[in-house]
C-alpha cells in the first residue's frame, strides 16, 4: 500500500492511456453537448416549422367545417371525430374573436390556451403554440406542440450519440495502449541497456539509433560510464600495482623473521617472533587476494580457447598435495566421461578452485577431507562442518565478509569467485548442509554449456 509520502510508482504506460482515453472521453462529451444542443435548435426549427404550416393548412379546414355546422352546438362535438385516434401529436383548439373555444382536438383542453389572439409563436407553460386568424379577424386557431416532445428528440438524439460511447472507452484504451507501447519500447531497450552496465561491462550505449528525445540521456550515461570507468581503473591499478609491490617486502620480511625464530631461543621473544610471522603470512595472503581481485574486476573470466578444466583442477589438488600441511585431504571424484572442456580462462578458473578449495580446508573441521566431485555440468566443492545460518548465508559473497569463524583469512575468496563464475557465464550457489548429508558446506558452480 503506497504511503502517503511515498512517490507513486504507476507505469508511465498507464498514465498515458488513463490521461489520453479521459481526454478523447472529454472531448466525446463536449462534442456529444453541442450536438445535442445543435440538434435542438434545429429540431425546434424543424417543429415551429411544422407547427406553422399545420395551422396555416388548418384554417381553411375549419372555416369550411364551421360554415356547415350549428354553431350552437356543443364545443365538445369535435371530440367524436376524434374517437379511436391515436394519442396527438399537435393539438388545436378553434376560438371566436372574444377568446371563446368553439372546437379543439381530442387531446387540447377545453379551456383556451393562456396566449394571446395574435399571429404568430406564443410560449405557454407546457406548450409552445402558433396562433392564425382568419381573413376578418373572428376566428382564431392555436396549434400546439407539447414540449416535452422535442425535450425527448433531443434527449434520444443525445442517447444515439453516447452509444458509440461505450465501444470507444475500451478501444481507446487497447489502441492507445499499442501505441503507448511501440513508442515507449526505445526506452525499454534504453532501460535494458544500462542495466546490464557493470564493473565488467563500461561499452557506451549507441545514442544514434535512439529517438531525439533519449538521445541526452544516453549521452549522459555514456558521460558517467566514462568517469566510472576511468575511476574503476584507477582504482584497480592501485589495488594491484599495490599488492604486486607489497609481496615482495612481506616475503623478505618473513624470511627474515622465520629466520630469526630459528635462531631465537624458547621464551618470550620467540612466541612474539611467532606472532609476527602469523600476520606476515596473513598479510602475504590479502595481498594475493587484493591481485586476484584486481585481476577479476579486470574481466579475465572468458578465455581466448577451450581449456580441459580436469586438468586445472588436478593441478590445484597438486599443489595442496605437495604441501605438508594440506597432503591427502583435497579429493577428486571425477564422474565425466572424459575431458571437461571450456571456453575459460585457465588462470581465472585457478583461481576460483583455489579459493573455494582454501576456504574448504580453513572452514572445515581440522584434518577432515575436502572433496571436489566433477560432472559434465557442475563442480562441487563439499567439506564437513557445522551447518550455517541463514544470517551466516547471507553475507558470505560480500567483500571482507568473514562471518562467525576464528580461521584465518581476508573475505575476499568468495567474492572473487563469484565475479569470475559470472564472467564465464556460470552460475554458483552455496548449500548448508552438503547435498546427500546433513551437516557440512557445499559450493557448486553450475558451468556454461560446452
Amino acid at each position: 500500500m503506497t504511503k502517503p509520502n511515498e512517490p507513486s510508482r504507476a507505469s508511465i504506460t498507464w498514465r498515458l492511456i488513463a490521461a489520453l482515453t479521459g481526454t478523447v472521453v472529454l472531448f466525446w462529451l463536449i462534442a456529444v453537448g453541442i450536438g445535442v444542443y445543435v440538434v435542438h435548435k434545429e429540431l425546434s426549427e424543424t417543429f415551429d416549422g411544422a407547427l406553422q404550416e399545420t395551422a396555416e393548412r388548418l384554417m381553411p379546414l375549419v372555416l369550411d367545417d364551421l360554415g356547415n355546422r350549428d354553431h350552437s352546438g356543443d364545443p365538445q362535438s369535435l371530440e367524436q371525430l376524434n374517437k379511436g385516434l391515436n394519442r396527438e401529436y399537435l393539438t388545436y383548439q378553434v376560438l371566436d374573436a372574444n377568446g371563446k373555444v368553439i372546437l379543439h382536438s381530442h387531446d387540447a383542453p377545453p379551456t383556451a390556451y393562456d396566449v394571446p389572439l395574435v399571429i404568430g409563436f406564443h410560449n405557454a407553460a407546457r406548450y409552445r403554440i402558433y396562433t392564425e386568424s382568419s381573413a376578418d379577424g373572428t376566428i382564431f386557431l392555436h396549434v400546439a406542440d407539447a414540449f416535452k416532445n422535442r425535450r425527448e428528440a433531443s434527449r434520444e438524439s443525445g442517447v444515439a450519440l453516447l452509444w458509440p460511447l461505450l465501444a470507444l472507452i475500451p478501444a481507446s484504451i487497447v489502441a492507445i495502449g499499442l501505441i503507448v507501447g511501440r513508442s515507449l519500447r526505445p526506452i525499454d531497450r534504453l532501460r535494458s541497456q544500462i542495466a546490464t552496465k557493470d564493473g565488467g561491462n563500461m561499452m557506451p550505449l549507441d545514442a544514434e539509433t535512439l529517438p531525439r528525445e533519449l538521445q541526452p540521456i544516453a549521452r549522459s550515461v555514456n558521460l558517467l560510464l566514462d568517469r566510472l570507468r576511468l575511476a574503476l581503473e584507477a582504482e584497480r591499478e592501485f589495488s594491484a600495482n599495490s599488492a604486486h609491490e607489497l609481496r615482495t617486502p612481506i616475503a623478505g620480511a618473513l624470511a627474515q623473521t622465520q629466520r630469526l625464530l630459528v635462531e631465537l631461543p624458547p621464551g618470550p621473544l620467540a612466541e612474539r617472533a611467532s606472532r609476527i610471522e602469523t600476520s606476515l603470512s596473513n598479510l602475504g595472503r590479502l595481498a594475493e587476494k587484493l591481485l586476484q581481485l584486481s585481476r577479476a574486476q579486470a574481466g579475465i573470466g572468458t578465455g581466448e580457447k577451450p581449456i580441459d578444466l580436469i586438468a586445472v583442477i588436478e593441478t590445484v589438488i597438486g599443489d595442496y598435495d605437495r604441501d605438508t600441511g594440506t597432503a591427502g585431504r583435497v579429493l577428486l571424484e571425477n564422474e565425466t566421461k572424459g575431458k571437461l572442456i571450456r571456453n575459460i580462462d585457465i588462470d581465472a578458473f585457478a583461481i576460483v578452485m583455489r579459493n573455494l578449495i582454501e576456504n574448504a580446508l580453513i572452514h572445515g573441521p581440522v584434518d577432515d577431507e575436502v572433496t571436489v566431485r566433477v560432472d559434465d555440468s557442475t563442480v562441487r566443492v563439499v567439506n564437513g562442518g557445522h551447518v550455517l545460518s541463514q544470517e551466516e548465508f547471507t553475507g558470505l559473497k560480500k567483500r571482507f565478509w568473514r562471518g562467525k569463524t576464528k580461521a584465518a583469512g581476508s573475505g575476499l575468496g568468495l567474492s572473487i569467485v563469484e565475479r569470475i563464475v559470472n564472467q564465464i557465464g556460470g552460475r554458483i550457489d552455496l548449500m548448508s548442509p552438503a547435498t546427500g548429508r546433513s551437516d557440512g558446506f557445499e559450493a557448486r558452480i553450475t558451468l556454461p554449456r560446452g
